[in-house]
């Protein structure tokens, strides 16, 4: 036993020995490169003393890094995630001249700006040197994946022998996309899986599921994670009652329905035992949390959702590599998006301001970060993890689902699934993996370039409410004039007339993907069609006779709800079974969709849902987003479940797994399989039964 540590401690002796002989050579390489730095004085050194000044410099920059680092990313926490990930070169810069001036002969110098790239050089060899003499050392291999997470178990029983289990979420990765992008071999780790390729053997299956209305992270991760996605009627959405505006990705509104949640299915969460939350919306009960939404707007020393920043980028190693990526990415949107307006590409949406920041954000620094932090969470030994890697969705939006752009990113997902699955060979505990997806993405040019007006537009055309010139001109804009003048029977304007109602407190439109809702903030209750009629009698026949709107949703005084389309169709929600109307396009399921949002107490006072072409697949956003979600139509309500062969199967054959909050009792089902937790997670339904 002694001589094994020993052994250890002498190749760890060795490899900081060769990390440092390495970085040497390269200060000294650099240093006859840049003309703004040097090693030598003024009136020359000999090549002994110049050498001895590069094993100083290298030596004093590595301990820094070392001590010094940590503490630095630790005081910038406060500074934003997507700064911070710029920071890192110029602190790298700072701690080399640091250590520069560290010399009691000082002779080295170098300008700041060259500095930075030093640095950056030099901590990138570093990393490089120490991975590939650790490659064959498991233990090494093992404690440099260790280092990736804060969170890690320092004391405590031994792990249990019962497996734990790992939920990787692709973010709005579609059932039909992860497939061809596994026939065209660009995800390589999930074909083996499946048993596709020689040799392969199959270890999981696949499942579609078809998500709620509103098929959006919000909702669906709200179901998977709490149980309960109940009164989520789309992505943002008005409240008349306490007059707020809620939108899933806000930190208050999230905290917010995470306690709905946990209230009307009476337990905390999925994860509530021994699990960890990371990269998500939602905790999901667990006690460990990084970089969880619902957590982020706390003020206290109990907020770690930005705690697996730090324990990421307190290795300079990582930080540099991660830096360097993000800029590497900056660069080929940067290109790719230059690309497609050059060739005059249609679809296309904006993707100049700040977008090449945030899509390298989510491209690079949350994958990076997030991966790490379930690494450690396994090398830990917790028993469950649930992560969300929101990369594709990002790209997707704005370069289009089945995009080249988007497929580069799928295949770096897969080298990161691959990560995971080598982590786990080197866990305390067995790991199941499973990989599903929140919804999918349907295709399609916005609502606004195709018609040249906004769903508000529209909205207060039909109004007869004054609207930007621009959508006056559009045809659209013109019909919808029309109607309100036909409405109220009221002659043809001439020479530029205008009839303008009384004015009121104005609707209040908002778009979630392809899914729109309009409310009345005036009126503290649902308006009713025919209230509605009555204030607006040209609104809903304008909405539902637009070629770019698919069907509307209302409260109906008469048939207490219905279904509104074109050429005057209104189907009770009783009779969509039988006579499914304007939902027809949108398939099976639709109608029991439509009628479990239309039970929420928040659904707005018309929801609209786009136009669908089941053809190809295209819906038409009311935002600017050429891959959409949030509504019905397409690929976007069907996201996949991709589970071991070890647990039982999601659904019985013939059966379909439907809506969210039957994906959490399938994974509840599972972890209770694997003898996990044990969490009284049953819904208010099966209490009362």
């Amino acid at each position: 036993m002694r001589g094994v540590r020993w052994r250890r401690v002498a190749s760890q002796v060795g490899r900081s020995v060769a990390v440092w002989a390495v970085s040497t050579l390269t200060m000294l390489v650099l240093a006859g490169i840049l003309p703004d730095f040097r090693l030598r004085s003024a009136d020359g050194d000999s090549a002994t003393d110049i050498a001895v000044k590069a094993a100083f410099g290298a030596g004093a920059f590595g301990l820094l890094s070392a001590v010094v680092w940590p503490l630095l990313v630790r005081l910038l926490l406060l500074v934003p995630a997507l700064v911070l990930g710029l920071l890192v070169f110029f602190l790298n810069g700072a701690l080399l001249l640091l250590a520069l001036r560290l010399d009691p002969g000082e002779r080295g110098t170098a300008a700041p700006e060259t500095a930075v790239v030093v640095a950056a050089v030099m901590s990138a060899v570093a990393s490089a040197t120490g991975a590939a003499l650790a490659v064959r050392d498991d233990d090494a291999y093992r404690r440099r994946l260790y280092r990736l997470s804060d969170r890690r178990r320092r004391s405590g029983p031994p792990c249990p022998p019962t497996p734990g289990t790992v939920f990787l979420q692709l973010d709005g990765v579609g059932h039909d996309v992860l497939l061809d992008a596994v026939a065209k071999g660009l995800m390589p780790t999930v074909a083996r899986w499946l048993g596709i390729g020689d040799g392969a053997r199959t270890t999981h299956r696949l499942t579609p599921w078809r998500t709620d209305w509103s098929s959006q992270t919000g909702a669906s991760q709200l179901g998977i994670l709490h149980g309960s996605n109940h009164d989520v009627p789309a992505f943002r959405w008005y409240e008349k009652d306490t007059r707020e505006v809620v939108v899933c990705n806000r930190p208050t509104s999230a905290a917010e329905l995470q306690r709905r949640a946990a209230g009307y299915a009476g337990h905390d969460g999925l994860l509530a035992v021994d699990g960890a939350s990371r990269g998500n919306l939602f905790s999901g009960g667990a006690g460990q949390q990084a970089l969880v939404l619902s957590i982020a707007g706390r003020r206290s020393r109990e907020n770690r959702s930005r705690a697996g920043y730090f324990a990421y980028f307190s290795d300079p190693a990582n930080a540099v590599r991660t830096a360097l990526s993000f800029v590497a990415e900056v660069g080929r949107e940067i290109g790719q998006s230059t690309r497609t307006r050059l060739g005059k590409q249609r679809p296309r949406v904006s993707r100049g301001g700040l977008y090449p920041l945030v899509r390298a954000f989510a491209t690079v620094v949350e994958r990076d970060v997030v991966v790490a932090a379930v690494t450690g969470d396994m090398l830990a030994g917790r028993t469950a993890v649930y992560a969300d890697l929101v990369a594709y969705d990002e790209v997707a939006h704005h370069s289009g689902p089945a995009s080249r752009d988007a497929q580069k990113v799928l295949e770096r997902l897969d080298r990161s699934l691959a990560l995971i699955e080598n982590v786990a060979e080197h866990a305390p505990r067995p790991y199941r993996i499973v990989v599903l997806s929140d919804h999918g993405q349907s295709p399609g040019e916005t609502f606004r370039s195709r018609y040249g007006l906004t769903l508000g537009d529209l909205v207060r055309a039909g109004c007869g409410l004054p609207v930007p010139r621009r959508a006056e001109r559009t045809r659209s804009g013109t019909e919808a004039r029309a109607a309100v003048r036909a409405a109220l029977r009221i002659p043809v304007a001439e020479h530029g007339e205008e009839h303008r109602p009384t004015r009121r407190s104005e609707p209040i439109v908002l778009a979630s993907g392809n899914l729109g809702l309009v409310s009345f903030p005036d009126v503290t209750h649902r308006m009713s069609k025919e209230e509605i009629d009555a204030r607006h009698p040209a609104l809903l026949p304008t909405l539902a006779n637009h070629p770019g709107i698919g069907f509307l949703l209302v409260r109906s005084d008469e048939h207490g709800g219905v279904v509104l389309g074109a050429y005057g169709a209104e189907i009770p929600l009783a009779d969509l079974d039988d006579n499914p109307g304007p939902l027809a396009p949108f398939g099976p399921g639709a109608a029991d969709a439509v009628r479990r949002t239309h039970s929420f107490p928040h659904t707005a006072d018309i929801m609209v849902n786009s136009f669908h072409d089941p053809a190809d697949g295209e819906v038409l956003a009311f935002e600017e987003q050429i891959g959409s979600h949030g509504g019905l139509g397409g690929e976007q309500g069907k996201p996949f479940l991709l589970s071991p062969l070890g647990f039982s199967p999601p659904v019985d054959e013939g059966e379909e797994l439907v809506g969210a909050e039957h994906v959490h009792r399938v994974l509840r089902r599972w972890m209770r399989e694997s003898d996990g937790p044990q969490v009284p997670l049953e819904s208010s339904e099966e209490r009362a039964a």
